[in-house]
């Protein structure tokens, strides 16, 4: 999503059920739900400000509201004079009180909110966004104009609630000189000429998304609709310099990766799905409908790392786009899945060896990372640093653990509770415990131990041993401890292979490793040669394992 993409691709809510309460330092208030955004923005090349009136339509679940917080960041002399400036807002004809600070617009309600009250407000503002929209020039020298909001930046040119919990629908109406061509989420419903040399472009998302799914591309564009699925439409959207390359690029393997997450998974909630080039990310930004990929990602020769990003942004679409995470805390959701099911259609679309090669690369950066990083845990604790919210173990690490977990449950057992947990939250906000519980009735155990040592804690799984055969009682016995010296305990099932010396039999063993020293003891009916711990990799984890001398 993001620039790390790159690196790492061969690379109502129940709280967390953790062992200590995780809080969140973003201020959220459940009482108030945005419903819709509808933004008019004007965009010229004769300057970067922006212009927009911001319509937000907002549900009161609960009596007493006296403030509407909003996120906008605010111009200012530390920000070199960019960020906005709002003008007024109104709400039923009347101008309403609110303050403007740093990144906060709070809005003075007129009365204290009602139960189930619908309100709509109507807010004025302009500037230069300090970032969140790239105004500049593309690779080429042409001026373009393209969003860059994750994971907290869509306030610096949006008044939204910024945070992941809260989803809405939203329309971006934009007046932009007619050389441009607008692309955004949802449908295109009105191009209109308005004869003043700009041109007015609407788009409507009828879906509701978090706000740093939310997208804008203003450009030259060459556009290729370049197929259906279910009746919606396939685009690509590239620079008129890379019509040829970039239509080659796009064309494959989108429709495919659609198909099989939608068989697989569930259906796709969105109207379309395009691909566009543009100057405002690094890798690839998995906007709702809409995907971003670094301008250098067209090269028009299909090849096996840019295929790799397309397949993960598209992921996204099920995992982080219709099923959020509630808090940035749990943001593996969103990576952790999208890395992992990335895997899952290389696996079905180019076979079993490439799926073993994607996790032996992820195994990788995640020991990498842990030798630099052994505190580290997957679910963050009150995360607030945002330049902190994700790493290559919440991708790597996170797709492992997904892995794993269908280790534990059987092939089955994980994609029925794959598919309940989508069908659940699709369209909705989910946390960690609320996908644990899904994993829990599809299987019908008790999961409480994985999620805690593999998500909740920090730590490495190494385990130390040996083996011995008894001929005269043709029994072979197992010695396994596990030797990792930073404070983690797992427990875990591993397959045992035995292996025998005529190269013909061959044995799979599943044991409970759940102890620090043990032991283990197969009766045999052949002579084993050799004995492999977890041959068919369902288990992170590192190996010193040989036969006693």
């Amino acid at each position: 999503m993001k620039s790390i993409s790159l690196l790492l691709l061969f690379a109502l809510v129940l709280p967390i059920r953790a062992a200590n309460p995780i809080t969140d330092n973003y201020p959220k208030n459940p009482n108030i739900d945005a419903i819709d955004y509808v933004f008019r923005i004007s965009l010229s090349d004769t300057s970067d400000e922006i212009q927009c009136e911001e319509t937000v339509e907002i549900r009161y679940l609960a009596a007493g509201e006296t403030t509407l917080r909003l996120d906008l960041v605010k111009a200012s002399k530390k920000l070199d004079q960019k960020g906005m400036m709002v003008s007024k807002v109104i709400s039923e004809g009347k101008l309403l009180d609110f303050t403007h600070d740093d990144a906060i617009l709070a809005i003075q309600l007129p009365e204290p909110s009602k139960t189930n009250q619908y309100s709509s407000y109507t807010i004025s503002y302009k500037g230069v966004p300090a970032t969140g929209l790239k105004i500049g020039d593309n690779k080429y020298g042409d001026r373009t104009f393209f969003s860059d909001n994750w994971p907290n930046k869509g306030r610096n040119w949006l008044a939204t609630i910024d945070h992941p919990y809260d989803k809405a629908t939203c329309e971006f109406i934009v007046s932009a000189p007619t050389k441009y061509q607008v692309v955004s989420n949802g449908l295109k419903i009105e191009e209109t000429d308005l004869g003043n040399g700009q041109r007015l472009t609407h788009w409507k998302q009828s879906v509701p998304i978090a706000t740093w799914l939310y997208v804008l591309g203003v450009a030259e564009f060459a556009v290729q609709y370049v197929d259906e699925f279910e009746g919606k439409s396939i685009e690509s959207w590239v620079y008129p310099q890379n019509r040829e390359a970039g239509f080659y690029d796009f064309a494959i393997p989108t429709k495919r990766v659609l198909e099989f997450y939608s068989d697989w998974v569930g259906p796709f909630s969105y109207e379309k799905l395009a691909n566009i080039q543009s100057n405002s990310v690094s890798g690839g930004m998995e906007a709702a409908s809409a995907i971003l990929y670094s301008e250098n990602s067209v090269v028009g020769d299909r090849n096996e790392r840019w295929r790799n990003v397309v397949i993960h942004e598209i992921a996204h679409q099920w995992f982080g786009n219709a099923v959020t995470e509630y808090d940035w805390d749990d943001v593996w959701l969103s990576e952790g899945f999208a890395t992992y099911f990335t895997l899952l259609f290389i696996e079905h679309e180019y076979g079993h060896d490439e799926f073993l090669q994607g996790l032996a690369k992820s195994k990788e950066m995640v020991d990498d990372f842990y030798a630099k990083n052994p505190e580290y845990r997957i679910v963050h604790d009150n995360l607030s640093d945002m330049s902190q919210v994700t790493s290559r173990q919440t991708y790597q690490k996170g797709s492992w653990i997904l892995h794993m977990l269908r280790g534990v449950v059987g092939t089955d057992v994980f994609w029925k509770g794959i598919q309940a947990y989508y069908k659940k939250y699709k369209d909705l906000n989910a946390t960690t415990a609320d996908f644990q519980k899904e994993m829990e009735k599809a299987s019908g155990l008790n999961l409480e131990y994985f999620f805690q040592q593999w998500l909740y804690k920090p730590g490495t799984l190494k385990y130390q041993g040996n083996w011995t055969y008894d001929d005269k009682n043709r029994k072979v016995t197992l010695r396994l401890d596990q030797v990792q010296h930073d404070g983690s305990f797992f427990r875990m099932p591993l397959e045992i292979g035995i292996y025998g010396t005529d190269g013909k039999h061959r044995l799979i063993e599943k044991v409970q490793v759940d102890k620090k020293s043990n032991s283990f003891t197969f009766t045999l009916d052949f002579i084993p040669e050799q004995i492999v711990l977890d041959p068919n990799s369902w288990v992170l984890m590192e190996a010193d394992f040989v036969k006693k001398q």
